[in-house]
């Protein structure tokens, strides 16, 4: 298991990595953020937890573009990435995401998944681009899978992979969005082990999870969002074993013991979810 998030060294004074000021997003009528604030610190782990639909991933997904703002600033390491003149594409070379969906190549090995973007974007010869990826293969345990296919690979190995891509890049920070959802939950462990491993050796990390014990253990703040807003955030231990706000308590309750939980209150028409969030989350 990873050093607790309590065990690490304080980000107070550290730079700011992500910040997110007056965030609005809306899909057509529907407004999935409403304002949203939230500061990353170097180094620091935060993970962001609430129901689905509430506007989580479109969050994760403002900080690099994929979905543009509606409106609002967000920056990152400095770099306003919601200025229209801002060169995109050289600010996304220093953020690693890794998706819901592994998204590897079916055509191309382990290997090649971790090479192709490394020689393509950032020009690195063959060897080069092979010694960064055999790196970080090593990093999340696979060493021994280089040359096997997504196919051949579980679907923890293969999003273990995905995070070895994206560490390939040499990223200043790292998005999860969900990364082990879609996986057995004995495949679970895997993935979160190398997430740990990242946060020890002081990876910025924003994590949206449904993983309350990582949450709890690895995270130095979690953020608790419900109908595109941040109900509450706070030390990960505060938040997660004593929520302060009722939303936070209701939704961990049902989240910790599904059968003694009380039903959620469903999100209001103003609050519907459209499908790009349904989709996401």
């Amino acid at each position: 298991m990873g050093t607790p998030h309590a065990q690490r060294e304080t980000h107070t004074g550290a730079a700011t990595a992500i910040e997110v000021a007056g965030l609005h997003k809306s899909f057509g009528e529907s407004e999935v953020l409403r304002g949203i604030d939230l500061t990353v610190r170097s180094g620091e782990v935060v993970c962001v937890i609430g129901p689905s639909g509430s506007g989580k991933s479109t969050l994760l997904r403002c900080v690099n573009l994929l979905e543009e703002p509606t409106s609002g600033t967000v920056r990152v390491a400095g770099t306003e990435v919601t200025d229209p003149d801002v060169d995109i594409d050289r600010v996304r070379r220093r953020i690693g995401m890794v998706f819901q969906s592994f998204n590897l190549f079916p055509h191309l090995t382990a290997l090649g998944n971790l090479t192709i973007a490394q020689r393509r974007v950032l020009g690195r010869g063959k060897a080069e681009a092979e010694d960064v990826a055999r790196r970080n293969l090593r990093r999340v345990g696979l060493t021994d899978k280089e040359g096997s296919y997504p196919a051949q690979l579980s679907g923890g190995q293969q999003q273990r992979v995905a995070i070895a891509r994206a560490l390939s890049m040499g990223p200043d920070l790292m998005l999860f969005d969900e990364p082990t959802s879609a996986l057995d939950p004995e495949l679970v462990g895997d993935v979160l082990a190398v997430m740990r491993r990242l946060a020890d050796e002081g990876m910025t990390m924003l994590v949206v999870t449904h993983e309350m014990s990582f949450a709890r253990e690895v995270a130095d703040r979690v953020v608790f969002m419900d109908g595109g807003t941040v109900v509450e955030e706070g030390p990960a231990e505060q938040v997660v074993a004593a929520p302060r706000h009722p939303r936070t308590r209701a939704f961990l309750s049902r989240v910790l013991d599904p059968a003694a939980a009380d039903v959620l209150e469903a999100p209001s028409p103003a609050q519907g979810t459209p499908p790009e969030e349904r989709a996401a989350n």
